[in-house]
């Protein structure tokens, strides 16, 4: 509950009516090291899914695979080529910028009880400069209406919020949240998450 990653997914199936079967893995018992988990995912990292069998993990990967597979509409990932380029766009940019600057910042300070780095701060404001930028006029982060975009950077924006960081300071990225809030299925146990 406590990761974005996951919490995305857990949205991304109810945004497309999903039941999913949870299972949650001790990582600080190394649960995730186990022989039986290995061979499912030899990356050993949280999100996996296992679908029918199909094993995928990624969550921005996940996510695309359950709108491709079971979204009752393309809405979540349209087929169109330009706009699917702009959703992957923002699911690389959370991946790669956005959710890469909440672990380099906190992630020490949490695991190893290292000091605040200033510098690693700096580039939480520069992720969220961009943000910022891509939302200028826009409701949603990749178009004109929800997308898997907009489920994984909430997931990762809604830790930045736990973790007391003033996202009010980028008027884009507060009206997107405001709104994301509300929209967004399964919005209540991501924030439940968040708290835990």
């Amino acid at each position: 509950p406590g990761s974005s990653p996951c919490r995305s997914v857990i949205m991304g199936a109810k945004a497309v009516g999903v039941e999913l079967n949870k299972k949650l893995l001790n990582l600080q018992a190394g649960e995730h090291l186990t022989p039986e988990f290995l061979k499912i995912n030899p990356q050993h990292t949280i999100p996996t899914l296992v679908d029918n069998g199909f094993a995928l993990w990624e969550s921005r990967a996940i996510l695309v695979y359950l709108a491709e597979k079971y979204g009752k509409t393309d809405s979540l990932y349209p087929k169109c080529p330009k706009k699917r380029a702009l959703i992957n766009q923002r699911l690389y940019f959370d991946m790669g910028t956005l959710y890469q600057s909440f672990a380099n910042y906190y992630y020490p300070q949490l695991f190893a009880k290292a000091p605040a780095d200033p510098e690693a701060f700096k580039k939480i404001e520069a992720a969220f400069d961009f943000l910022n930028t891509f939302l200028e006029g826009q409701t949603y982060v990749a178009g004109d209406s929800l997308t898997v975009a907009d489920i994984a950077i909430l997931a990762t924006v809604s830790t930045f919020e736990v973790a007391k960081f003033d996202i009010s300071k980028y008027a884009n990225v507060n009206k997107w949240y405001e709104n994301a809030k509300k929209v967004t299925p399964g919005w209540d146990e991501n924030w439940a998450g968040c708290l835990e």
